[in-house]
């Protein structure tokens, strides 16, 4: 959100379809020959954030996945896994055995898409911004171990690093790193709008209807040069309200294709109910959901906290609510991901409330503990509501708990999530990139993603610092295990379940197995009509 290695487990058919139906796409959708592709991703300006999409403030996956066509980085992820590769660049790679600087060299003839020449010194005016604009939500934390910038010419630039970082690569691969033009981007000052500038496989056009977003409309860059092979004119990004509206779209053939989020319901239907026309393709996913305490509200002691690692049951939630579009989780990192280990299931096994009741009662906690769990009910999709409501459930008829919950709209969520209002909550992460770093260093280094007041010095002092030395990857495995164990001790961080990815598209769309990546992210350029 880069180090020598990272080598993800094999699967077969990394994105294989599921199921397939004949039939052929209809003009109704896409009339001047743009393939449309649906999301429930919102975008709205406001006051407290009138900059969505500039680099340095937009930090999550719906805004990504317009980040992504537009703006250019030095580094892109294959998407299949693995380490990442020049894109913007013709080379890169660190210049010693330290992991502590890294040079990359800039493609010839490098250009933004309107023309103008692109050099070392627009890749150091983008990623410094970043950092001296600081958003309190924004990206910054990945790109805050950088000392220096120095530049060469007009084609080589290099990073100096604080301390060692083996994962620097995949951190250039982000969007929080893209290289925008500084005629529309101050070194110091967001960029107000939806409008997004940069030397990415498209240019786009929005349309905004009081200040939200409706509609985008991504057209080929003729100007890019990079790896990306792009195999589309255009596509359309429509976006709805829930996924019942989008899958009516669908339905009635005003999109091609509808990613995200479709609700586990439409999911299960259409593997169960294959509808003619349509096709639904799985694929592999690394998004993970999450409860996460203010460590600093006695409501929620290490015992409280203990005890809810002890009686939650995963599978009735992945299960019940999710079905097969999820799987209990046991650690912060997932099962896919290099470095896993099962630390929640290790210390605590499966549900037991007599070991809860242990647990509360020899730290002198009276029971039953009251207080409100609360989740984003617009942000995580449809399911979100059942899923606390589940959780409610098996807290309470334990008889250890009194819980209540309560939904809030993201737009006021986050920003109470942050200040410390909330006591015990939901979130959602949809990794930066695919590597155990990013699920536990955003969580546990100093200026964590949630503003979390829980602190283990051993965490942060010695094994962050130390897992990020290794340049090859499954080396740092065992310094991992310690983090998570660490989280599965304290549980300021309490692990769910992780999904899957399904994608449904009208017939005769072809590459939509490659248009998401693992990491969730669009990518929009491996769509196409083989038969156009």
């Amino acid at each position: 959100m880069n180090r020598k290695t990272l080598v993800l487990p094999a699967l077969v058919g990394l994105l294989a379809p599921v199921l397939a139906a004949c039939g052929s796409t209809d003009s109704g959708a896409g009339g001047d020959g743009a393939i449309v592709v649906g999301t429930t991703d919102q975008f709205v300006a406001s006051e407290e954030n009138p900059a969505p999409f500039d680099p340095a403030i937009g930090y999550d996956a719906g805004v990504w996945n317009v980040l992504r066509q537009t703006v250019q980085t030095l580094t892109v992820v294959p998407s299949g896994g693995g380490e990442p590769v020049p894109e913007a660049a013709r080379s890169c790679g660190f210049t010693d055995t330290e992991s502590e600087s890294y040079r990359c060299t800039l493609r010839e003839g490098l250009t933004f898409a309107d023309g103008t020449p692109i050099t070392a010194e627009d890749v150091k005016h983008s990623v410094q911004r970043v950092v001296a604009i600081g958003a309190d939500s924004g990206p910054t934390g990945l790109l805050d171990n950088i000392d220096t910038i120095e530049t060469k010419g007009d084609q080589q630039v290099i990073f100096h690093l604080k301390t060692p970082d083996a994962t620097f690569p995949y951190k250039l691969s982000t969007p929080a790193a893209g290289i925008v033009p500084k005629k529309h981007y101050a070194a110091k000052t967001p960029r107000d709008g939806f409008q997004v500038d940069g030397s990415g496989p498209y240019t786009m056009k929005p349309e905004v209807k009081d200040g939200r977003v409706v509609k985008i409309n991504f057209s080929k860059n003729p100007s890019y040069k990079g790896e990306l092979k792009v195999l589309n004119e255009k596509v359309e990004m429509d976006l709805f309200p829930d996924s019942e509206a989008m899958g009516k779209a669908l339905d009635e053939k005003k999109i091609h294709v509808m990613t995200r989020a479709m609700s586990p319901e439409q999911a299960r239907d259409l593997l169960v109910n294959p509808q003619e026309g349509v096709e639904l393709t799985e694929m592999p996913g690394l998004a993970i959901r999450y409860l996460a305490f203010n460590t600093k509200d006695p409501v929620v002691n290490k015992a409280v906290r203990q005890a809810m690692a002890q009686i939650i049951d995963r599978g009735e939630i992945a299960g019940e609510v999710y079905g097969t579009t999820a799987e209990p989780l046991y650690s912060m990192i997932p099962t896919s991901i290099a470095g896993h280990t099962n630390s929640f299931f290790n210390k605590y096994g499966e549900p037991n409330t007599a070991k809860a009741a242990e647990t509360l009662r020899d730290a002198g906690t009276k029971t039953p503990v009251k207080f409100t769990l609360h989740y984003t009910n617009d942000h995580y999709g449809p399911a979100t509501a059942k899923e606390f409501k589940t959780l409610q459930q098996q807290l309470n008829r334990s008889g250890l708990f009194d819980v209540d919950v309560r939904g809030t709209e993201w737009s006021k969520y986050r920003p109470e999530q942050k200040r410390g209002d909330y006591a015990a909550y939901g979130m959602g992460w949809f990794p930066d990139f695919p590597d155990p770093d990013n699920y536990t260093a955003p969580f546990l280094d100093k200026n964590n993603f949630l503003n979390s007041p829980y602190r283990s010095r051993e965490a942060q002092d010695v094994l962050i610092p130390q897992s990020r030395r290794e340049a090859d990857r499954t080396a740092a495995g065992e310094t991992y295990e310690k983090l998570q164990d660490i989280v599965a001790n304290d549980v300021p961080l309490l692990p769910v379940w992780q999904g899957k990815q399904y994608v449904a598209s009208r017939a005769g769309i072809a590459g939509v197995e490659r248009s998401v990546s693992s990491t969730s992210e669009l990518q929009l350029w491996e769509l196409n009509r083989p038969n156009a």
